[in-house]
């Protein structure tokens, strides 16, 4: 099992910047990609961007180069670099592990941008 720890949330005005940790911990070695996903409530939660374990990424197009996915393999953790943040972004963001045919979530950070 894989178990996932997300910190860096936080209250932002807009145009600001946050950058989201993940910590990785147990059957690392099973993880084939992680993902950054976000969810309001009463919304379906949707992808914000993904690394696989080759380094390949994919961004949703709300992204708009505005946000960097990225790991430190030593550290076991995964960040999510947000820049120009909008009103639009405040969600709770959630940490994703796939380690097909598992699929492993972080207990969620909330991100708020308002001024």
């Amino acid at each position: 099992q894989v178990q996932l720890v997300e910190s860096g949330g936080g209250l932002v005005q807009p145009g600001g910047s946050l950058r989201l940790s993940c910590a990785v911990s147990g059957s690392i070695f099973t993880i084939y990609a992680m993902g950054w996903y976000r969810q309001a409530p009463g919304k379906q939660r949707e992808l914000v961007a993904t690394i696989t374990s080759g380094g390949g990424t994919n961004y949703a197009n709300f992204v708009e180069g505005r946000f960097t996915i990225s790991r430190d393999n030593a550290k076991n953790t995964v960040y999510l670099q947000m820049n120009n943040l909008k009103p639009e972004d405040t969600d709770v963001y959630y940490c994703n592990a796939l380690s097909p045919p598992r699929s492993s979530w972080g207990q969620g950070t909330q991100v708020t941008v308002s001024s």
